[in-house]
């Protein structure tokens, strides 16, 4: 049974680099410089993830997209945006999800679902919310760094969030 998760671990991976892909062609157009780095090693499309490299790139004002995770299966891709997250000491995590934050059950599922503007990690752990995996907000919750969850299909959110506005929901210390 755990061969079959191993492998779908790994599928999801490199759905992760053909949307990275994705997204670098889609920022370039805009005239940004980006690079792709992978965890896993897929050379002819994207670099590998090397933690130096890629704070030189953001030194030079390039936007560095990371995929493929921690390049291990049974990690969540949340997991390894907080630990990449923490690595190059980002300001923030910014979670680009299918709901416009985070709610009190799945917004989906429950009517009377509400949703949270704010709150705090451990407000967030002790609720047992579902948005996020509660390892990726326990190393949030470690090294202070806030996250955003926010509604990735309304158009323009990328670039809204990343300008400062506020969207979504915040969990912060």
């Amino acid at each position: 049974m755990s061969s079959l998760r191993a492998s779908a671990d790994y599928m999801g991976m490199l759905g992760t680099v053909i949307n990275a892909l994705a997204l670098s062609a889609a920022i370039e157009q805009q005239g940004v410089e980006t690079r792709v780095q992978t965890a896993i090693e897929i050379a002819k499309v994207a670099e590998p993830f090397v933690r130096r490299r890629a704070l030189s790139h953001l030194s030079k004002g390039r936007v560095v997209i990371l995929a493929a995770g921690t390049g291990n299966p049974f990690f969540s891709t949340d997991t390894a945006a907080a630990l990449r997250a923490r690595e190059l000491g980002c300001d923030a995590l910014l979670k680009a999800t299918k709901v416009d934050g985070v709610y009190s059950a799945d917004p989906m599922l429950d009517k009377n679902a509400q949703r949270f503007p704010t709150l705090t990690h451990q407000e967030f752990l002790d609720r047992h919310l579902r948005v996020m995996d509660s390892t990726a907000v326990s190393l949030c919750l470690e090294s202070k760094l806030t996250i955003v969850v926010f509604d990735l299909f309304v158009e323009g959110n990328i670039e809204r969030v990343v300008r400062g506005e506020t969207l979504g929901s915040t969990i912060r210390s």
